[in-house]
C-alpha cells in the first residue's frame, strides 16, 4: 500500500503535481467558504432572521451571476491551454477577453435590483425576512462588477498554475470582509449600526480590493513582455466567439445549477420557519467541506487544460485521478465529522436572543447533516470528474447532464413534495437531494471513462509549418 502511495506520488499528475496547484486554491476557497460562514454566524448573533435571509438573497444573486461567472471563469482553460502549448502571447489576449465579458455582465446585474422586491414576494416567506432578502439581494448586484473583473484577471494565475497569488490576494480580500463584517453589523469603533446592510457593504468592499490587487499585478512589465499583458487589449471577436462557445455552456450549467438550489431552498422555506433556517445552516455548515474541495476540482481542470495543450492525455488522466483519491480522502473524513460530532459544527449558530426556536433548529439540522454526510462522499465524483471534462473543453456534456439533474431530481420534487399532503416533507426533500447527488455523480464518471474528452482543444489549432526542401548537392563556400 506504501509503494502505491509512494509511486503515485511522484511524476507528472501524481498527488505532488496535484497538490502543487490544488493546496493554494483549497485554502483560497476555504478563505472564502470560512467568511461566509463567519457573516452567517454574526448575523444569526445580531437577528436569527437576518441568517436565512443573506443566504437566500446570496444564492439568488449569485444564482443569476451565475451565467455570468462560470463563463469569465472559463478564462482559466484557455490561460492553461495556451499556456501548455506554450504560445505564451495569446494568454494576455484572452484574460482581456474575460475582462471585457465580465465588465458588461456586471453593469447588467445593476439592473436586477428593480426586480428584487417582486423576486422576493413571489417566494412568499415572511414578511421580516423579506425586508433582509431585498436589502442584501441589491447590495450583491452592486458587488457583481468588482467580483466579476476581479476574476477575470484572477484567471491570469489559475490558469497558469499560479495558484499562490490568487490565495494571498483572496486572502486579503476575506480578511477585509471578515472585519467589515464586524464592524459594519454590530456598529463597532464609531461606525452605525447597520445588519445585514453592514454585512452586505463589507463584501462589496472587499470585492473592489481584490479586484484592484489582480489588476495592479496582471500590468506589471514582465507579464507585457512574455504574456501581452498590456499590448494585448485589443478585442479579438475570434477569440471573444470560442470564449462564449465553451465558455456560455459552463455558465448556463452554473446558472442553472444555483437557480435550481435557490428554488430548492425557497421550496424548503415555505414548509415553515424552523426547515428553511435548518436548511440553510445546513448548507452553510457544508460549504466548510464542499468549497474547498472545489479548489481541487479547479486544480484537476487547471492541470488537464494543461496536459492537453501538450497533447498528454496520459498526464491529464492520471492527474484526475489523484485529484478524484486526495479529495475522497478529505471527504470520507468530512463525513466522519458531520456523523460523530454535528453539535461541533452547530454551536457556532447558537443566539442567546433565540434559545427556544435555535433548540428546535439544533434537532433538526443534526438529522439533515446526516443526508450531508452520506452525499457528500458522492460529491467527490461531481467535483472533480465534472472539472476534468470542462477542463478540456466538454463544457456542453456538463450542461446537460448537470442541469437535467438538478431540475429532474432535485428542484421539481421539493415543489412537488412542499404542496403535497405527505408527512415529514423536509426530509422528503432532503432524500430526493441526495439521490440527485449520487445519480450525477455516475453520470460523470461515465463520461470521464468514456475519453471522448482527451480528443478536445479550446484554443484554435496551429498550422503546421511545412517542410524545408533539401538541396541535393551542397551549397558553395559563399552561401555561408
Amino acid at each position: 500500500m506504501l509503494i502505491r502511495v509512494k509511486n503515485r506520488w511522484i511524476g507528472d499528475g501524481g498527488y505532488k503535481d496535484v497538490l502543487i496547484v490544488a493546496v493554494p486554491l483549497i485554502l483560497s476557497f476555504s478563505s472564502n467558504t470560512l467568511q461566509m460562514f463567519v457573516d452567517r454566524v454574526f448575523l444569526s448573533r445580531y437577528d436569527l432572521n437576518s441568517m436565512p435571509a443573506a443566504m437566500q438573497a446570496g444564492v439568488a444573486s449569485f444564482s443569476i451571476g451565475a451565467l455570468f461567472l462560470g463563463t469569465v471563469t472559463y478564462i482559466s482553460t484557455f490561460v492553461a491551454q495556451y499556456s501548455g502549448a506554450e504560445r505564451f502571447r495569446r494568454v494576455g489576449p484572452a484574460v482581456w477577453q474575460g475582462v471585457y465579458f465580465a465588465a458588461i455582465a456586471g453593469v447588467l446585474m445593476l439592473g436586477l435590483i428593480f426586480f428584487a422586491r417582486p423576486i422576493f414576494n413571489w417566494m412568499g416567506h415572511d414578511a421580516a425576512i423579506r425586508e433582509y432578502e431585498i436589502i442584501y439581494f441589491n447590495w450583491m448586484c452592486i458587488g457583481s462588477f468588482p467580483m466579476l473583473v476581479g476574476v477575470a484577471f484572477s484567471c491570469f494565475y489559475m490558469g497558469r498554475g499560479k495558484t499562490w497569488t490568487v490565495l494571498y490576494v483572496n486572502g486579503i480580500a476575506n480578511l477585509m470582509n471578515v472585519v467589515l463584517d464586524y464592524v459594519l453589523i454590530f456598529g463597532k469603533f464609531g461606525f452605525p449600526e447597520m445588519g445585514i446592510k453592514g454585512a452586505a457593504i463589507g463584501t462589496v468592499v472587499s470585492s473592489f480590493a481584490a479586484m484592484t490587487i489582480f489588476a495592479v499585478l496582471f500590468f506589471q512589465p514582465r507579464y507585457e513582455k512574455k504574456y501581452a499583458s498590456l499590448s494585448g487589449y485589443a478585442f479579438d471577436w475570434e477569440l471573444i466567439k470560442r470564449m462564449v462557445r465553451f465558455g456560455l455552456p459552463s455558465g448556463v450549467q452554473f446558472f442553472l445549477d444555483m437557480l435550481a438550489f435557490s428554488l430548492f431552498v425557497a421550496f424548503v422555506g415555505r414548509i415553515d420557519n424552523i426547515a428553511m433556517t435548518a436548511t440553510n445552516m445546513t448548507f452553510s455548515i457544508n460549504m466548510l467541506a464542499f468549497l474547498p474541495m472545489i479548489g481541487m476540482g479547479h486544480a484537476a481542470g487547471i492541470i488537464v487544460g494543461r496536459s492537453l495543450g501538450k497533447d498528454r492525455e496520459d498526464i491529464a488522466k492520471r492527474a484526475t485521478w489523484s485529484a478524484f483519491q486526495l479529495c475522497s480522502v478529505f471527504m470520507i473524513a468530512i463525513a466522519a465529522a458531520y456523523f460523530l460530532w454535528p453539535d461541533f459544527f452547530l454551536s457556532a449558530f447558537r443566539s442567546k436572543a433565540n434559545i427556544e426556536n435555535f433548540e428546535a433548529v439544533r434537532q433538526l439540522s443534526v438529522n439533515l447533516l446526516m443526508f450531508v454526510a452520506f452525499y457528500c462522499l458522492f460529491d467527490t465524483g461531481n467535483i472533480i470528474f465534472s472539472s476534468a471534462l470542462k477542463g478540456a473543453g466538454d463544457t456542453k456534456f456538463v450542461m446537460y447532464m448537470s442541469m437535467t439533474m438538478h431540475w429532474l431530481l432535485f428542484a421539481a420534487p421539493a415543489y412537488f413534495i412542499v404542496r403535497s399532503n405527505l408527512s415529514h416533507k423536509i426530509y422528503w426533500c432532503w432524500t430526493t437531494a441526495t439521490i440527485f447527488v449520487c445519480v450525477l455523480a455516475g453520470g460523470f464518471l461515465w463520461r470521464f471513462l468514456d475519453g471522448k474528452w482527451q480528443h478536445m482543444r479550446v484554443i484554435e489549432k496551429v498550422a503546421a509549418m511545412p517542410p524545408i526542401a533539401m538541396s541535393e548537392t551542397p551549397p558553395a563556400e559563399s552561401d555561408y
